[in-house]
């Protein structure tokens, strides 16, 4: 399986907000057209502009660089490190209501698919 560049999850995590190359370019302080060669992989951002692109698309620059197979948001790398911080007799607890709550959401999915 080949791996996403950088270009490709610039594309995506701009096409999920809806904005256009120009809105990004404008949010970044670059043209469009250089936003249209770093999604085409013609260029790539420098590691100032690529820090800027990440946090205008609400995404981690590990995120961008494909160090992450998921996708996540900022809201949610900040509650991860929060609960990193908890006590670990708070974590477990939290943990085990997270698991919970996923297992029934997967639960329910399953009898609507039946």
């Amino acid at each position: 399986m080949q791996r996403m560049k950088i270009g490709d999850r610039i594309t995506q995590a701009r096409k999920q907000l809806k904005w256009s190359q120009a809105d990004l370019g404008q949010k970044v302080g670059v043209s469009r057209e250089i936003i249209g060669r770093y999604e085409r992989s013609e260029v790539s951002p420098s590691i100032n502009v690529a820090i800027k692109i990440a946090k205008a698309l609400d995404v981690s620059l590990d995120y961008l660089a494909g160090g992450n197979v998921a996708h996540f948001d900022n809201k949610t790398i900040k509650l991860i490190n929060e609960i990193e911080e908890l006590a670990p007799e708070v974590k477990d607890k939290l943990l085990f209501l997270a698991n919970a709550v996923i297992r029934d959401h997967k639960a329910g999915k399953a009898y609507l698919i039946s």
